[in-house]
């Protein structure tokens, strides 16, 4: 499995809103191609921490194959009213607003 965590500023008070339009986006076919497992939204003093879970080790890419696709195309507009770059200077692509991992522990099974 492979995780992404994207970082940006959110609105205070638009977790309700935003919440609603990712709940709307994964009823629809694109998290299945798009090989999302899982999807954890959190919000902390105007941050907005997007954890994002893949099938496989490549989640990353399909962001960036998705970024054409219409319905990836309509959640990222209509989700501009609330989350913004956390570094608009910088950002051109989702990719700019990866964290990287410098550290992964996992409990034997």
């Amino acid at each position: 499995m492979h995780s992404n965590l994207i970082v940006a500023r959110m609105d205070v008070g638009s977790s309700n809103e935003v919440a609603r339009l990712f709940g709307a986006f994964d009823e629809t076919d694109m998290p299945h191609r798009m090989g999302t497992r899982r999807r954890q939204l959190f919000a902390y003093r105007g941050l907005y921490f997007h954890l994002q879970d893949f099938d496989g080790e490549h989640g990353g890419e399909h962001i960036e194959q998705a970024k054409e696709d219409p319905l990836f195309v309509g959640i990222s507009q209509d989700l501009k009213p609330y989350i913004q770059a956390y570094d608009p200077d910088t950002w051109r692509s989702p990719s700019d607003a990866m964290a990287t991992r410098f550290y992964h522990w996992q409990a034997q099974r």
